[in-house]
């Protein structure tokens, strides 16, 4: 019986052993999962927090992105006003603000020696519509000699560059009774077309004397006829004269005539063309030089009808020659005429002959001893063939018009034929003993 007590009590004590050892494993099993599921829940704690931490931020990022849009629309709002205030500043003062790096179209020299009152005159009215566009069209005085009055003024304006020719060498005329003067005006024009092309470097020159005022649309005229110079090397050089264009022989100042005589007063000269005239340059009477068949090659001139210039210069190298009956009548433009606009394609070599043929086809011949009473009975256009120069200047005298000729050209003529109005819009067509033939014109 003690033996099986004994037994029993030793089987106890294994049976409490094995629950002890058991009890203990899962103690230490529950330990390992607590302490792994501290773990857990602290990565989950720092998990929620990072995730509160992202919310926190894209929170902010979406403040600052609503921000960004607001300040884009404000800045958007700020460039259309910026936008509508350029567009208000081209309307208004950009254009001469364009204008400061604008190629100039040409330079405008104003020729002077001694006569300061006629000079101011002068650059006022060349200032009056050259401001706005001063950059296009840089202004100098050019003077011949010392004349301090001359040079005083010239320097008392800002807005124009002064240069002085000095030349104290005696002057000797090729012919007995000759003009100092107009030996000393040839040196003078090469002198001041040499430092405005080769010093200046510009590319075309527009000449004006200094007893010369200018029309409202001078400059805008000789812009677009720069075009027609570039463009047809048959066109010497632009004039803004016409010497038949007093009052009573113009009436339309949109019309342009091409002309085998130089009108001169008033012109424009491009470099290529005094890159051949400079070395052989004259040394008197450059305008009559310029007359000549052997200079000009058959190269021809614009002309307007109505002068875009007119000369006050009754005292001067010439005496006051033809001054009162040539001169003083000119009639001076008024109209604003916008020559960007003029369809101008007629006026090249290839189109104006029969351009102008076309117009003396037009008009009705009269032929006779009575042709102004004749001229005067008919309504439209009008031509009168001249058999030569005697017979020219003769119909000229009768009329009014210069009766002059210079190398076998008379004033204005283009292939022989002048052209004039007449006391209303008819225009009076002389025409050459050869001019039909050159106009390819069957005779009447």
């Amino acid at each position: 019986m003690a033996k099986v007590f004994c037994d029993f009590r030793l089987l106890l004590l294994v049976a409490a052993v094995v629950f002890i050892y058991i009890q203990m494993r899962l103690f230490a099993t529950q330990s390992k999962y607590a302490d792994r599921l501290a773990v857990a829940i602290e990565a989950e704690n720092q998990c929620t927090s990072h995730k509160r931490s992202l919310i926190d931020q894209i929170s902010s990022q979406q403040g600052r992105i609503v921000a960004l849009e607001e300040e884009r629309k404000r800045r958007d709002q700020e460039c259309g006003q910026m936008r509508s205030l350029v567009q208000d500043l081209e309307r208004k003062d950009l254009r001469r603000l364009i204008d400061k790096v604008q190629v100039p179209v040409a330079a405008v020299v104003i020729m002077a020696c001694n006569r300061a009152d006629y000079l101011e005159r002068t650059i006022n009215s060349v200032l009056k519509y050259q401001r706005p566009i001063s950059s296009r069209y840089p202004v100098f005085v050019s003077q011949d000699g010392s004349n301090s009055d001359v040079k005083s003024k010239a320097l008392s304006y800002d807005e124009l560059s002064y240069m002085q020719h000095l030349d104290f060498e005696s002057v000797k005329t090729e012919r007995p009774g000759e003009l100092i003067a107009y030996y000393k005006i040839a040196s003078h024009y090469k002198w001041a077309l040499d430092q405005l092309f080769y010093k200046h470097n510009f590319s075309r020159v527009i000449i004006l004397e200094d007893d010369m005022e200018i029309a409202p649309d001078f400059f805008d005229y000789f812009e677009a006829m720069a075009t027609l110079l570039d463009k047809d090397k048959s066109i010497m050089a632009v004039s803004s004269w016409n010497d038949n264009g007093q009052k009573q022989f113009v009436h339309d100042p949109y019309e342009l005539y091409r002309s085998d005589f130089f009108p001169g007063l008033g012109w424009m000269l491009a470099r290529s063309t005094w890159d051949e005239l400079s070395p052989k340059w004259p040394k008197a009477y450059w305008d009559d030089w310029l007359r000549l068949k052997e200079n000009h090659k058959g190269r021809q001139f614009i002309r307007p009808e109505v002068c875009r210039t007119y000369n006050f210069g009754e005292h001067g190298s010439s005496l006051g020659q033809f001054f009162k009956q040539y001169l003083e009548p000119i009639k001076l433009n008024e109209v604003q005429v916008d020559w960007k606009s003029m369809e101008l394609s007629y006026l090249f070599e290839d189109k104006y002959a029969t351009h102008f043929a076309n117009n003396i086809k037009k008009a009705k011949p009269v032929s006779g001893s009575d042709i102004i009473q004749k001229a005067q009975s008919i309504d439209g256009d009008v031509r009168i063939k001249y058999k030569d120069q005697w017979d020219f200047e003769n119909i000229a005298q009768k009329f009014g018009i210069f009766q002059e000729w210079k190398d076998g050209v008379p004033r204005t003529a283009y292939k022989g034929v002048v052209v004039f109005r007449y006391q209303t819009t008819r225009r009076i067509f002389l025409v050459g003993p050869e001019s039909l033939k050159l106009l390819q014109i069957e005779d009447f």
